[in-house]
């Protein structure tokens, strides 16, 4: 191979290196880097956690020396501040390296090119733009949370064939199969938080954990929007000899008394702002990003659904559908409120997939509108 097409090959390979810290790397990105000397790889690191050392520095750690007149892959832009670690910067240029490819900017304004162009002042010649769709694509929440300062929210939903969530006594375990449900707990364990409206906690009371049964496995935030404080102290969600930990996001006008006692139950309250009768979610997702919460999966229920997709904080659907008719003028639908008039208002949805998961279908696309203006849309 050649030029261009090893440059490709080798960043697919960076790539899939960087693929290993999904789920892990937040609030960093995912990032893997690879040396190559005369055509062969010589050397890999992926970023695996926030705190531990980046993708260039394991690469350049692997090898020692022999980084010196290497190429470096990068799937990001190496970075040129401090943060938890230090710069890769400084470290690639003492390592000697020739030449650096990067698949893409990194949308941090403390970076943003700034990192390449200091390996050009330093002598190292630096490319970008390789494969830079897809890694843009694979760091969609890392690119959201840096350019609209908010999480990357998935809206996620099981339903009939004929989009109901319950049927008209409320009984909605279990609509999808295992196959399904192993998936959203697969969904839960890459994100950083669930959140869910005060409505499902009183019919379902979910314990909201990750249950894959594998090692390392992770259970997200649990958030729970809940206007009034009527979270009750025996929740699941509450429970002490869970480790998860539970934010419950109330109004101003929660009883004081109830907000004294959800503290005193183990919850993080926040107190928000309401958008009419409803905190406003898009206040929710602000406090979360100021946490350092980077993906957000909504579980539900029909309310909350409704007020996210119209309060335009919706990037990603995410719909288990099951090949079920439930029926019902009053059984629930996935996407509640007040609905629109005419299909021009509907919420178009772009790159729609989907993927077969046992009996079960699981149907995934992005929201057109409020992904307009970013940066994952033009690619």
């Amino acid at each position: 191979m050649e030029g261009q097409q090893a440059d490709r090959a080798f960043m697919a390979r960076a790539l899939a290196l960087a693929e290993a810290g999904r789920g892990r790397a937040s609030p960093n990105p995912m990032v893997g880097a690879l040396l190559v000397k005369e055509g062969r790889i010589v050397g890999e690191g992926f970023h695996a956690r926030a705190g531990a050392p980046h993708a260039e520095v394991m690469a350049l750690d692997a090898v020692g020396d022999a980084a010196r007149g290497a190429t470096l892959y990068v799937s990001l832009e190496p970075c040129c501040h401090h943060g938890r670690t230090p710069p890769c910067v400084p470290r690639i240029v003492a390592s000697g390296v020739r030449r650096v490819v990067a698949a893409t900017v990194d949308p941090n304004p403390q970076v943003n090119g700034r990192g390449l162009g200091l390996l050009r002042e330093a002598g190292v010649a630096a490319e970008v733009g390789v494969l830079e769709g897809e890694a843009v694509r694979l760091n969609e929440v890392f690119f959201t949370y840096m350019t609209d300062g908010r999480p990357f929210v998935t809206l996620k939903a099981a339903v009939s064939l004929d989009g109901k969530i319950a049927t008209v006594t409320g009984e909605s375990r279990w609509i999808t199969g295992e196959e399904a449900r192993r998936r959203v707990h697969e969904m839960r364990n890459e994100v950083d938080a669930i959140l869910v409206g005060i409505g499902t906690i009183l019919r379902d009371d979910p314990l909201l954990t990750t249950r894959l049964g594998i090692p390392g496995e992770r259970d997200p935030v649990r958030v729970v929007v809940d206007t009034l404080a009527r979270l009750p102290l025996d929740a699941r969600v509450l429970d002490p000899l869970s480790a998860a930990p539970t934010l419950v996001a109330v109004g101003p006008e929660a009883p004081a008394e109830r907000v004294v006692q959800l503290r005193e139950a183990g919850a993080t309250v926040l107190v928000l702002a309401q958008s009419g009768e409803r905190i406003s979610l898009a206040a929710v997702m602000r406090a979360l990003a100021a946490r350092e919460i980077t993906s957000v999966l909504i579980e539900g229920g029909a309310a909350v659904h409704a007020s996210a997709l119209a309060e335009g904080i919706v990037d990603k659907v995410a719909f288990f559908v099951a090949p079920l008719l439930i029926g019902g003028t009053t059984a629930p639908g996935a996407v509640g409120g007040p609905g629109i008039e005419k299909l021009a208002d509907a919420v178009p949805l772009r790159e729609v997939r989907i993927t077969p998961l046992g009996r079960d279908l699981l149907v995934e696309g992005y929201v057109q509108g409020p992904l307009g203006s970013h940066p994952c849309s033009r690619v």
